[in-house]
Parts: structure tokens; C-alpha cells; sequence
């Protein structure tokens, strides 16, 4: 057995996580639910504080050109959880149509599709998710965290299954429908610190000759957390009550982050990790005005649009002793990335599946592959035309089309970052170019038709 064992390591056969002692770096995702591109002060933010995440952007790298899978939670998660384009991938909007009962419902991913957690498990990570998880339906436990490729998983469930159960959203799950706890809001400043709390325990319990990956996902500024029981934060200022608690509820987010670190500081892990964080699409617009704040920055668009306010998002890494101290980097990345970097960070190979490329040459101060151009294909609720969203981004030149029946529109975003000056006229072939990948670089999907949903029956 023992020549056996040996020939297989000459041949290069064994892989380093079959060994007790596992260095590889863990990986820990932070995502925030809606948080526009303009709401951190490292991203021009001048009135809600963020100093956990300012400080972090001080150490590591702070991406300006990055951006979100799609303008939407549920697509978005999609595309960083498996890396699949969100105009292949199984999930293009928050709901999907069912033509068998003519309604809309939600999707799940698709099971060919390999996640983040079923990859890293797979490499020896234990792997865990706290948090919003909007990937699966209610009725089949398969599609949720724990069905996926987490060993330890809580999330949270809302909405009315297809059986007529009814869920209470406060309602956290724990692996599957083994155990559950309930978040009361009148215990918390905010569900960000009741969550992050059910983080600590998790982290208490890891294996340290293994590494781990920690999918943190958020709740912050997500407009429908309608209380927070922080009522002291920015009292003050004489703000309307939505906009003082949309406020808060990123301050106390940042607060979270913080708390994350020292406790990855007190556990000796930090300086072997990975720290990503992100958002899942721009800022809302709901029970909050996203223009009170400046939340999309100089951007045009919120959350739902494909202009640059709806897609382009904060994104922040560290990775100690490899990210350079404070560096602006403009490389146009995206979430479909993720699954090509961990994999990379972890030395295994990507799914067949994936799309999106490694970003750990960019977080080494090296050149990256080159993209030839990032795309987006969102269908939002409701049978508008104008609903089925397409945009892609070539260079600093980016299209954007509402409707398959509309003009293409094409924006210099290195001389007009706002898109205000459509240029289109200046550049028939790149029109003829982007119908090309609008049209042929997609799959057909029966629960979003391409050019949107049927109109409603006369």
C-alpha cells in the first residue's frame, strides 16, 4: 500500500488536501444585498461611515470597474455561485415564467451547474452559508444552501410554496429543515448582527488543520429590513425615518465586517484567508430614495437597470502578504469571476461550466487573462417589453438595449461614466457586433423567452 501511495505522489496524483495539514487559504465572501456603488466612503460616499470597509480598502485592492452578475438578487447570486453567464444561467430574474400555469415563481439553479460550496467541498474546504440565499424554491430542500454543497448551512425562507405552506421570513433554517432559530428583531441591532453571531459559533467549531470557506450573506441595505432596533444611529440629522434607517442599517454592516475581522484575527486565520467583499446588484430604490445619499455615485440606474447603476457595484479584497496596500484597480471584472478565482485560490480546476476568468493574477499585481467583453441578459417581473434587459461591455465602450425591439445604445464610459451621450451612430459595426451577442451568445430558457414574457391574453 505504502509503494502504491508513493508511486501516485511522484505521478503527481495525490492532492494536497489529503494531507492533515491543509495551508490552502480560506476564503471568506462578504456580500451586501443592494448596496449601491456610492454608498461606502472609500467609494466617494461622504455622509453614511463605513470606516471598517474604508480600512480594508486601505489594505487591499478596491475594484473600480466591477461588477455584478445582474441587476437583480436572485440572477445575481446565480452567476457568482456557479459562474455561469446570466444569459445561460438557470436563474435571469427573482421570478421566472411557468407557461404550464401562466404564472411567474421562482427558479432554482440548475442541478448540471456546480456551486461554489459543491466545488470547494469537493477540494477538502468545509464549507458554510449564513444568510439570504434566494437560489432554490421553498417546497424542495435539494435547491436550498444545504442541498448545494454546504456543510453547514442557515438561511432563511419567505414567500408561499407551490404545497400552500407559508413562510415566516424571521424564520432561519438551519441544514436544510433540521433545526431552525428565529431572529427577533427587538434582540439585535439588526439582522447583520444576529447573523453574524450565528458566524462566531460556526467559526468556533472549524478544523484548523483545514481550510474553510464562509459565504457571509447579508442582509444591509436591502429595503425590505423595515426595523432596525439601532434607533440612535444618525438620530440627529433630521433625516426622513426610511432615509436615517437605510443609513444605519450600512453602518451596522460595516460594523459587522469589523467584527468579522478581529474575530478572524483572534482565531489566527487571518492572515491565511481570502476576503471578498461585494455586492449583489446597485442600489435600491425602494422605501428609500437612492438619490439621497448619492447611492449609485455618478452612475445611471439602481437596482433592475443594465446601466451602470444597476450592475456596477463596491467591491473590496485582501488576501495578506498578496494583495499590495491600497491599490485602485480598474481590471473589468465581474461576479461570474468568483468561481475561477476560489478554484484558482483553492488549485483545482474549474467546472466545464464556468465562464468568468481568475482574478488572483489581478491581486497579484499581474496581468489577468484579457476579456473580450462582460454581457447581460435580465428579464424583470412583468410582461413590458421593456422588462427583457440586455447590455454588454466591450473596452470603455458599453451597449445597453430595453427591449429586443428598441436601438441598441453605446456609451464611452471613459469620457461619459453617467451614459447621458448615446454615441450609436458613431459605431454601426459594434451595433452589428453587440445583436451578435445578444442574439447568438445566450440559451433559450423556458422560463424567460427571449424578448420577454408573454403578453397577458385578450
Amino acid at each position: 500500500m505504502k509503494k502504491y501511495f508513493v508511486l501516485l505522489m511522484m505521478l503527481g496524483l495525490v492532492p494536497n488536501f489529503i494531507f492533515s495539514q491543509d495551508k490552502r487559504p480560506n476564503i471568506v465572501f462578504l456580500l451586501a444585498d443592494d448596496l449601491g456603488y456610492g454608498e461606502l466612503g472609500c467609494y466617494g460616499q461622504e455622509v453614511i461611515k463605513t470606516p471598517n470597509l474604508d480600512a480594508l480598502a486601505k489594505k487591499g485592492i478596491r475594484f473600480t470597474n466591477f461588477y455584478s452578475g445582474s441587476p437583480v438578487c436572485s440572477p445575481s447570486r446565480a452567476v457568482l455561485m456557479t459562474g455561469v453567464n446570466s444569459s445561460r444561467n438557470a436563474i435571469r430574474g427573482n421570478n421566472g415564467y411557468y407557461i404550464e400555469d401562466d404564472n411567474f415563481e421562482r427558479v432554482s439553479l440548475s442541478k448540471e451547474d456546480k456551486t461554489l460550496g459543491e466545488v470547494l467541498k469537493k477540494a477538502g474546504y468545509q464549507t458554510a452559508f449564513i444568510g439570504k440565499w434566494h437560489l432554490g424554491v421553498p417546497e424542495d430542500l435539494s435547491t436550498w444552501a444545504y442541498g448545494r454543497g454546504f456543510d453547514y448551512a442557515i438561511q432563511e425562507q419567505w414567500g408561499i410554496s407551490n404545497k400552500g405552506e407559508k413562510f415566516d421570513e424571521q424564520i432561519h433554517w438551519i441544514n436544510g429543515r433540521q433545526d431552525s432559530i428565529y431572529y427577533n428583531e427587538k434582540e439585535w441591532d439588526s439582522k447583520d448582527e444576529f447573523r453574524s453571531e450565528l458566524a462566531f459559533k460556526y467559526l468556533d467549531t472549524v478544523d484548523k488543520d483545514k481550510p474553510f470557506f464562509l459565504f457571509m450573506s447579508y442582509r444591509a441595505p436591502h429595503a425590505h429590513e423595515f426595523y432596525i432596533n439601532n434607533k440612535e444611529l444618525y438620530a440627529d440629522k433630521g433625516w426622513p425615518a426610511e432615509e436615517r434607517r437605510h443609513a444605519a442599517k450600512i453602518t451596522l454592516l460595516d460594523k459587522q465586517i469589523g467584527r468579522m475581522l478581529t474575530k478572524l484575527e483572534e482565531m489566527g486565520e487571518l492572515e491565511n484567508t481570502l476576503i471578498v467583499f461585494t455586492s449583489d446588484n446597485g442600489p435600491t430604490g425602494e422605501h428609500h430614495d437612492y438619490k439621497f445619499f448619492n447611492s449609485n455615485g455618478d452612475l445611471k440606474g439602481y437596482k433592475r437597470d443594465v446601466y451602470e447603476g444597476g450592475v456596477r457595484v463596491p467591491t473590496i479584497m485582501y488576501w495578506p502578504g498578496k494583495t499590495a496596500k491600497g491599490i485602485d484597480n480598474d481590471f473589468i471584472g465581474g461576479g461570474i469571476d468568483f468561481m475561477a478565482t476560489f478554484s484558482d485560490v483553492a488549485k483545482i480546476k474549474t467546472p466545464k461550466t464556468n465562464e468568468g476568468i481568475s482574478l488572483v493574477p489581478v491581486l497579484k499585481g499581474k496581468k489577468p487573462v484579457d476579456r473580450e467583453y462582460l454581457n447581460w441578459e435580465f428579464q424583470r417581473n412583468g410582461r413590458s417589453p421593456k422588462n427583457f434587459r440586455q447590455a454588454v461591455r466591450i473596452g470603455q465602450l458599453k451597449a445597453v438595449r430595453y427591449g429586443v425591439n428598441k436601438p441598441v445604445e453605446i456609451y464611452n464610459l471613459e469620457e461619459d461614466i453617467s451614459e447621458t451621450k448615446n454615441i450609436a451612430e458613431q459605431y454601426p459595426e459594434l451595433v452589428k457586433k453587440v445583436i451578435k451577442i445578444f442574439e447568438n451568445e445566450r440559451e433559450d430558457s423556458p422560463h424567460y423567452p427571449y424578448g420577454g414574457y408573454p403578453q397577458e391574453n385578450n
